[in-house]
């Protein structure tokens, strides 16, 4: 028996082996995005400590809501720099109209525009079913050269996708059309 390797030491060693880990689960998926066609369901990036809204919160008034932190300001511009850096194309940037999903979006990406799909559901379940419906809809349908990004809640996010995010991190979904949709994978843009 000296000198041999046990069969099951082999398998463990090809199992390791032939299964990516997630750096290189991570590069496909950043591969995927270069070639475009694909929807980014992003997760706002990090807030003030807290969960939800304080009481008495309106939209138009970032005063009256949780907004982003310094180091949510700088996690929202290194997904920018991330996108750049890969030539990842973004056609369009779709985000809820709470603040710290708007400075999301507009550090990282410089532009958007508001859609009220993507509002947030924590505390609002009355809305659920319409709101995935409208995002079906937007996800499935997505036809473009390019890549759209969708900054929202991770309430809303797990609504649509069964997905919960961190703040600042990404579900990307291949559209199906007639409101399908296919989730690829996981996705941050720093540690990749």
């Amino acid at each position: 028996m000296r000198g041999r390797v046990p069969v099951a030491a082999v398998g463990a060693l090809l199992v390791v082996l032939l299964v990516p880990g997630p750096a290189l689960a991570s590069e496909q998926i950043w591969a995927l995005l270069k070639s475009g066609g694909q929807v980014v369901l992003m997760r706002h990036a990090i807030t003030t400590p807290g969960v939800g809204d304080p009481p008495g919160m309106r939209l138009d008034d970032c005063g009256t809501q949780r907004n982003l932190s310094g180091e949510g300001r700088r996690d929202a511009r290194q997904i920018g720099v991330a996108f750049r850096a890969r030539g990842v194309v973004v056609d369009r940037v779709l985000t809820s109209p709470w603040c710290r999903c708007l400075e999301t979006a507009r550090l990282a990406f410089r532009a958007s525009e508001i859609a009220l799909p993507l509002s947030n559901l924590y505390g609002r379940a009355e809305n659920r079913d319409q709101q995935v419906s409208e995002m079906q809809a937007l996800v499935g349908e997505w036809r473009s050269g390019g890549n759209l990004v969708l900054v929202s809640h991770g309430s809303t996010i797990l609504a649509l996708t069964g997905v919960s995010l961190d703040s600042g991190e990404m579900v990307v979904l291949t559209p199906r059309g007639a409101g399908h949709f296919v989730v690829v994978g996981r996705l941050r843009a720093h540690g990749t």
